[in-house]
């Protein structure tokens, strides 16, 4: 027997509560990398591993998505997904962990960045949602309009 799925439109106050909390998370994480007192070289770091949990956030939630029905993705796609990840967070959380700065931007910088990452995985979600709901409703509506011409 098929999974069946209850699908519904997002209120508008859940999207707006998702986009400004991405918004915020992106900002945030961007302030801290520019404030960082040190070397550029370590800020250029730290923004590349921000970006590459941000973007493998993204793919992995797509690669999860795809695949709960049953595998639709390459294994080789699947553990490169995988890979990407374990390698954007334990590569920014060495960098940020080997930074000379004072403990506090430390701690920023971490809650930023974990604000960003989860901040990404309900963005991705509250979007692949909606476009769900819109193909759903789209195909009852194909469903009816045949209903009524036959």
């Amino acid at each position: 027997m098929a999974t069946q799925y209850v699908m519904q439109r997002d209120s508008s106050g859940w999207r707006i509560q998702v986009w400004l909390a991405f918004g915020i998370a992106v900002f945030a994480c961007g302030a801290g990398v520019l404030q960082l007192p040190g070397q550029e070289l370590d800020r250029a770091f730290v923004a590349l591993g921000l970006f590459f949990s941000l973007f493998v956030c993204f793919a992995l939630a797509k690669m999860i998505r795809d695949n709960r029905d049953g595998q639709v993705d390459t294994g080789s796609w699947v553990l490169t997904v995988w890979a990407a990840f374990a390698a954007a967070i334990l590569l920014t959380a060495w960098g940020l962990w080997r930074m000379a700065i004072p403990p506090w931007e430390k701690n920023y910088m971490l809650i930023s960045w974990l604000f960003l990452i989860s901040a990404t995985f309900t963005l991705a979600k509250t979007v692949r949602d909606a476009h769900e709901v819109e193909l759903m409703e789209r195909s009852q509506f194909l469903n009816e309009e045949t209903k009524i011409s036959s």
